[in-house]
């Protein structure tokens, strides 16, 4: 099991920026690593996800061009750089991972569906002012 914590968030103005951390208790090595967030009064919905090698990335529409995931595996951490920030981007950020062979998925890929990750962050606040 692998436990996870986030940091980076807080109170931006529309246009700056904010690095997102999400540190592991463990090795993430053998992990797919995505970043989901929950507006107010909105569902959950995936921003980002990375393969377990940082070979393949995805984007929901709205953020690419303007976030950029990543991952140390030696740090047992991923990053969410995020530029750009507009209002409509504010919310709890939760990282999550899921252990690559424990599904039927081509490990080289990272699902962006929330059902695939078992492990989950207390999530960080993100607010956009405009």
């Amino acid at each position: 099991q692998v436990q996870l914590v986030e940091s980076g968030g807080g109170l931006v103005q529309d246009g700056d920026s904010l690095r997102l951390s999400c540190v592991a208790s463990g090795s993430i090595t053998n992990y797919a690593m995505g970043w989901f967030r929950r507006a107010p009064m909105k569902d959950r919905e995936f921003v980002s996800a990375i393969s377990w090698s940082g070979s393949n990335t995805y984007y929901r529409d709205s953020v690419k061009g303007r976030f950029t995931i990543s991952r140390d595996n030696a740090k047992n951490t991923v990053y969410l750089q995020m530029s750009s920030l507009k209002p409509e981007d504010t919310g709890v950020y939760y990282c999550a991972a899921y252990w690559i062979h424990g599904t039927t998925r081509d490990i080289s890929t990272a699902s962006t569906s929330a059902e695939y990750y078992d492990y989950w962050g207390q999530g960080t606040q993100v607010t956009v002012s405009s």
